[in-house]
C-alpha cells in the first residue's frame, strides 16, 4: 500500500491532478465559511434543527452550508437538477438527441445549456430560500437583520453566484483533476461533518442519552452497510466472449476466451444524488408559496422524510434513475457491433441483434437487485432517526455517496497507475472480482 502511494507521486500528470483536486476542494471548504450578509447563522441553525429532517437532507448535500446560510448554501444541487432535466429531455427532444450523437461538439453544447439552466434554477431556489430565511426565528430572535426587499435581492444574487462558482469548481475537477467533480464536492461536504458527528455521539454517550449497546449497534450497522456497498459496487455478472483464431503471416491472434463484465451497479451513486435532488424540489416550491396552506401541509406531512409516501416515491425514483443512467452509459447495440467487427461472439448466441438483446436482458435483470439494494440503504436514515434518534450523517445516503465516490476515484487513480505499469489499489479485488 505504501509503495502504491509512492508510485502516485512518481507520475507527474497524476500528481498534478491530485494536488489540483485537493486545492479546489480546499477552496470550496473555505467558501463554506463565508456568511451571507444580513443573517445570523446560529439563529438559522437552531431554527432549522427544530423544524424536521427535510432540512437535514438539504444540508447534507450542501455540505453543511445551508444550516449556516453561507454563500454556498444552495450547494451543487441546482447544477444536478439542470443535468437531470437535460438528460431526460435528451430522450424526447430531437434536437438534443442530435447533439448527443455529435460527439465532443454536441457535448459542449449540452454543457453550455446545462450551465444556463443552472443559473435559472439556482435563482429560483435562492428566491424561495431567501423568503424562507426571512421568516425564521428562534426564541423570539429573527434570523435576518435587514429590510425584506434588499435582503431578498442580495441573497438571490449571493446564492446564485455561489452555485455558479461551485459548478465551475466541479467542472475544473472533472476536466483537470481526478474523479467526478460534482460527486467529490458532495463527498467532501459529508466527510467534513464526520468529526462533529463523532464528537456529538461521544457527548451523548458520556451524558447517558445514548446507551453503549445502541452505540455499538450503530457502529456495527455502519460497518455492515459499508461492506455491503463495496460488495455490490464491485459485483459483476461476467458473460463469456469467444474470439476466433486469426493467422497473419506466421503469427496467430485471438483464439482466447475472455469475459464481458457487467456491473450490478453500473450507474454508481448517480441515482442517489439525482433522486435526492428531485425529492428536495417540493420543499423548494413550498418556500416560494408560503401562503398556500394545502401545499405546506403536503410537504410537511405527506412528503415529509420518513413518511410512507416519501419513502415509496424515493425508492421508485432511485430505481428509475438506476435504469435510466445505466442506459445512458451502457449501449448494448454498440457493444454487440464492436464484438461482431472483431469476430467475437457469446457462445450459444448469434452475433448482432441477438447478442445486443441478450446483453440488454442480462443487464436489466442485474440492475434491479442492485437498485433495490441501494434504495433500501438510502431509506435507512429515516429508520435510524425514528428508532435511535441518530445524527443524519450516519445514515445510508451519506455512506452510499462516500463509499461510492471513494471507489470511483480510486478506480480512476488505478487506471493511471496501470497505464504506467504500476500496481493499483484495487489489484486484489480486480483479480478475484466477485461474479453473480
Amino acid at each position: 500500500m505504501l509503495e502504491t502511494f509512492r508510485s502516485i507521486f512518481k507520475i507527474e500528470e497524476l500528481r498534478k491532478r491530485i494536488l489540483l483536486t485537493f486545492a479546489l476542494l480546499v477552496v470550496y471548504r473555505i467558501g463554506g465559511h463565508i456568511p451571507t450578509p444580513g443573517v445570523d447563522g446560529s439563529i438559522i441553525a437552531n431554527a432549522l434543527a427544530s423544524q424536521g429532517t427535510i432540512f437535514g437532507l438539504i444540508d447534507l448535500f450542501a455540505g453543511g452550508n445551508f444550516a449556516k446560510a453561507t454563500i454556498f448554501a444552495m450547494g451543487i444541487m441546482p447544477y444536478i437538477s439542470a443535468s437531470i432535466m437535460l438528460q431526460l429531455l435528451g430522450t424526447v427532444v430531437p434536437y438534443l438527441q442530435r447533439l448527443q450523437r455529435e460527439g465532443e461538439e454536441g457535448r459542449r453544447k449540452i454543457t453550455q445549456y446545462t450551465r444556463y439552466l443552472t443559473v435559472v434554477i439556482a435563482a429560483l431556489q435562492a428566491w424561495g430560500t431567501a423568503g424562507f430565511l426571512a421568516t425564521l426565528s428562534f426564541d423570539g430572535v429573527q434570523a435576518v437583520h435587514m429590510d425584506h426587499g434588499p435582503f431578498i435581492f442580495l441573497t438571490i444574487l449571493t446564492f446564485t453566484a455561489g452555485t455558479i462558482f461551485i459548478m465551475w469548481l466541479g467542472e475544473q475537477i472533472t476536466e483537470r483533476g481526478i474523479g467526478n467533480g460534482t460527486s467529490l464536492i458532495i463527498f467532501i461536504g459529508i466527510i467534513a461533518r464526520f468529526p462533529e458527528a463523532i464528537i456529538t455521539e461521544v457527548e451523548l454517550l458520556l451524558v447517558g442519552t445514548r446507551s453503549v449497546f445502541t452505540e455499538f449497534l450503530m457502529i456495527a450497522l455502519a460497518l455492515i452497510v459499508i461492506a455491503s456497498v463495496v460488495l455490490i459496487t464491485r459485483a459483476q455478472r461476467r458473460i463469456p466472449v469467444q474470439y476466433p483464431k486469426r493467422v497473419v503471416g506466421r503469427r496467430v491472434f485471438g483464439g482466447a476466451q475472455t469475459f464481458l463484465p457487467l456491473s450490478v451497479n453500473a450507474a454508481g451513486v448517480i441515482p442517489i444524488i439525482f433522486t435526492q435532488s428531485i425529492m428536495i424540489l417540493p420543499s423548494t416550491v413550498a418556500q416560494l408559496f408560503t401562503e398556500t396552506e394545502w401545499l405546506q401541509n403536503l410537504v410537511s406531512k405527506g412528503l415529509a422524510p420518513g413518511s410512507f409516501w416519501y419513502s415509496f416515491i424515493y425508492i421508485l425514483i432511485i430505481i428509475f434513475f438506476a435504469y435510466f443512467y445505466t442506459a445512458v452509459v451502457f449501449n448494448p447495440t454498440e457493444l454487440a457491433d464492436n464484438m461482431r467487427k472483431n469476430g467475437g461472439y457469446i457462445p450459444g448466441i448469434r452475433p448482432g441483434k441477438n447478442t445486443a438483446d441478450y446483453i440488454e436482458k442480462v443487464l436489466t435483470r442485474i440492475t434491479l437487485p442492485g437498485a433495490l439494494f441501494f434504495a433500501a440503504i438510502a431509506v435507512l436514515p429515516f429508520l435510524l432517526i425514528g428508532s435511535f434518534n441518530v445524527n443524519f450523517f450516519f445514515g445510508g445516503t451519506s455512506i452510499l455517496i462516500v463509499v461510492g465516490v471513494a471507489l470511483d476515484t480510486l478506480q480512476q487513480i488505478e487506471s493511471h497507475l496501470l497505464m504506467r505499469h504500476y500496481d493499483g489499489f484495487l489489484k486484489k479485488g480486480r483479480i478475484r472480482g466477485r461474479s453473480y
